[in-house]
Formats: C-alpha cells, structure tokens, sequence
C-alpha cells in the first residue's frame, strides 16, 4: 500500500508540474503580447515546442532532484532551492535549443518571462501540496491509521521512519511493546500480548511488528490475529539493522524469501557485463592470434619451455580454472618461489617481487607492455573471467586468506581492475588490495567498467604494467 501510494502521489506531482509549465507558458504569451500592446506574435510551432521542451527537462530534472521520491522534502526553503535548480535547468536547455536552432525571432522577454512564471507557479504548486500532505492528510477521516508493534529502539525508528513517507494521509496511533519495563512508556498502549483487544478498541488500518530477533516472540501467530480480523500487517525483518541496504524481497513461483545480497550487482547488470566481456574476449582474442607467432618466437630463442603458461587459479566463488598467461618466467620458477619467499615486497597473502630473478628478458618486456596477459581474452570468451573485475588468486593465497578476504573471489576475476589501474607497483599491503576490489564489487556500475578498461588503456601506453 505505502509503495502504491508514492506511486500514484509522484505521478500526480508529474501531472500537475506538466500543467504549471503549460500554463506558465500561456501566462508568458499573453504577458509579452500585453506588455507589446498586441503587436507581438510568435510561430505555433515554436510556441508549442519551446513548452514541450521545457516541460519534458523539467519533469526529468526533478526527478534527479528527488522531488518524485518516497519522502517528503525536508523544509519549505529546500523544496523552493530544488525547484529553482529546476527551472534554471530547463531554461539553460531552451535558451541552447535556440542559440543550436538558429531561432533567434523567439522574444527575449517571452523567454524571461516564461522563467518567471514557471518557477512561481511550481513553487505554490509544491507548496500547497506539501501543506496538503504534512499538515492535512493525516488529519482526515480517512487518513491511514498504523500500529507499531516491538521493541522501543525499533519502533521509534519505524514511526519516524513514516513521519518522512509520502503518502495521502497516515498516522501512528501507538506502539505495543515486547516486554513489561517498554510497556510503560508514555507512547505505549500496551504490550504485544494485547494485540486482539487493542485492534478492537482503536481503529486500525494496518499493523507493523518490528521486533527484534528474539524467539520468545511468535510473531507468525500475531499476524494470523491481523488476517483474520482483516486487518493487514507488515514485518521489518529482525535480521534489518540501520543502515542495512542489502535485503529485499523476492518471490519464486509464488513463494516469498528474504534476499541479502552480497553484491551490487544483479542480474540485469550480469548481462550487460557479460555482452561486453564476450565483445572485449573476442577482439582481445584476435589479436592474441595475430601476436601469437612473434612473441611465441621471442620466447622461445630467450628461454627453453612452453611459449604459454597455465595455472590453477581461484574463479568466482572458489570455482578453479586455467589461467593463460605468455610465459614471462624460466621453467623452474614455481620450484624457485619457496626461496624467494623471505623477499616478498607483499603484506599478507600475496606474492610480489619489484626484480623477480625468475623473470626472463622477453618476459620483463612482455609484462612491462602488459602484452602477456593477452591469453587470458581467451578465458573471458569461456565466461571463467571477465575483461574487469579482480585479480584471479592462486590456491595457495587463497589458503591464507581471513573471512572477509574471500569476498574479493565472490565475482568472476579480471584482466584488469581498480587495483591494478590505482598504483599497483606502489601498493604493498594486501589488505588494501582487498579494499580496492571490494568498493569495485559494492559500488559497480556498468559505466565503471568502461571506465577502467579506457583508464587500463592509458595505463599501458604510459609503460606502468608490472615489471
């Protein structure tokens, strides 16, 4: 119901700003035609496309503003800065529409005025339904009534959470509490035991049990109390804490569960990554095959053993896959590792070595370009990694890792990433690596990943791959 509201709410508050910039415009046409003693005119056509313009970038702005959300705006003086943002907005776009168009016959003055007009007509717009909603509709006979059940800490947090909602008309009644010390609070009408006789001795709309996790409190047994009395309820998840983002609700063949998610991204976001992987793997794939007879010969004529090297490595979630790699190293290096241990220019349970003596000629060129990872388009293709994402771990490092280091394996492994486009030669402490890889896994936006793939470009013509 609360969502249904903000739904329907927002799309009057569209309706109704579509409308002020309407008639604002007409205000404005007649305002210019009185002001030019009836000797001005303007073109239907541009008349009716300056208004269009306006009123679709303004509707849109304000969306960015947050004044179509699901709270109320704060204060009067904050919603008239919004609006003004607004409008200056919307009106930088026309006045660019006509320098771009050439419509230079458009009055000077229509335009001003049109401003004018629009900011004042969406300000009292705004603010006669902001009066509305804050100050009128939760007195009417109608208005929502709510019942918060839980404990104080929970229940307080619920009802000013409602106090900020938009919505045509609700109101708070009262708290029952879970235990007897709660139950004696001013706000409190009783406890949750009472829930039957309260329900019959107020009018109430609809119930909200935020109680903590506690299994003394049957709460499937007070919401069958609601149903039955027709009365509909709604459970904030013992398990929610402030500030929590990660649960939401998801229905499977008609059957509700709880989801806390790990990762920003779902699986629309999937998709798109993996479009892009299968576009970046298969360029990145030709040109493997157009390097693949040169470099093949270079390593070959600086080093005996195989021109690729494969490794078990760690993929999403722990999956193990063969990474490809040109070989940059002699063929003992994996046996020379162990000595080379007390070395290790890595905090924590990483392995990295400034002037590795394992490393051959060819190999340090080829890692200076960057060009040995280019095997690993191949990997992309079969979808065990993907073109950004975090580095891919060996099985080792993985032994070593705490808890929380596991969350940087929880998405497919990259060519390329945060870590290695922020400073990777300067970073030594793996803990920090984790960080990186872990704001990459919270914070992912599919714009991100282009901008790390172009950021990883530049990264490689200014020579700062791994030596």
């Amino acid at each position: 119901m609360i969502r249904q509201q903000v739904y329907i709410l927002n799309n009057i508050l569209m309706l109704l700003d579509a409308l002020c910039i309407i008639f604002a415009g007409y205000a404005a046409f007649y305002g210019k035609l009185y002001l030019s003693d009836s000797t001005w005119s303007m073109d239907e056509a541009i008349f009716t496309g300056a208004i269009l313009l306006v009123m679709f970038v303004n509707n849109y702005v304000m969306g960015r503003l947050h004044l179509y959300s699901e709270t109320k705006p704060a204060s009067n003086g904050s919603l008239i800065f919004a609006v003004a943002k607004a409008v200056v907005i919307s009106f930088l776009c026309l006045v660019t529409g006509i320098y771009l168009l050439k419509q230079h016959e458009i009055s000077r003055e229509f335009v001003g005025l049109f401003a004018i007009f629009s900011f004042v007509f969406l300000c009292v717009e705004r603010l006669i339904a902001r009066l509305y909603i804050n100050g009128i509709a939760h007195r009417t006979f109608h208005a929502r009534k709510i019942l918060v059940v839980g404990n104080m800490e929970r229940g307080k947090y619920v009802s000013d959470l409602l106090s900020q909602q938009l919505s045509w008309g609700h109101e708070v009644v009262g708290m029952l509490a879970v235990d007897d010390e709660e139950a004696k609070a001013p706000e409190c009408l009783g406890k949750i035991e009472e829930l039957a006789l309260i329900l019959r001795k107020f009018p109430v709309d609809e119930v909200i049990f935020a109680a903590h996790g506690g299994r003394s409190v049957d709460i499937g047994a007070y919401t069958q109390v609601c149903k039955k009395m027709g009365i509909p309820s709604r459970i904030l998840p013992a398990l929610w804490q402030p500030g929590e983002t990660s649960i939401s609700a998801e229905r499977c063949q008609g059957v509700p569960f709880l989801v806390v998610a790990a990762e920003n991204i779902n699986a629309t976001g999937l998709m798109y990554k993996r479009m892009l992987d299968c576009l970046g793997g298969l360029i990145g794939s030709l040109v493997f095959c157009i390097l693949y007879p040169v470099i093949s010969v270079a390593i070959k004529l600086d080093s005996p053993g195989p021109v690729l090297f494969r490794q078990e490595r760690v993929g999403r979630n722990g999956r193990v896959f063969h990474i490809l790699k040109f070989r940059t190293m002699y063929q003992d290096a994996e046996a020379r590792k162990q000595e080379l241990m007390a070395l290790n220019e890595m905090q924590g349970a990483m392995f990295k070595l400034q002037d590795d003596p394992r490393i051959t000629k060819v190999g340090r060129w080829l890692r200076k370009t960057s060009l040995d990872e280019f095997p690993q388009f191949l990997n992309v293709l079969k979808g065990e990694m993907s073109l950004v994402g975090t580095r891919p771990p060996t099985l080792a490092e993985v032994e070593q890792y705490d808890l929380w280091h596991r969350r940087r394996i929880s998405a497919k492994p990259g060519i390329t990433g945060l870590w290695q486009i922020s400073g990777r030669n300067a970073i030594t402490d793996f803990d920090k690596v984790v960080e990186l890889d872990c704001r990459y896994l919270d914070q992912w936006r599919f714009s991100d990943d282009i901008w790390i793939l172009l950021k990883t470009i530049v990264v490689v013509f200014q020579r700062k791959g791994a030596s």
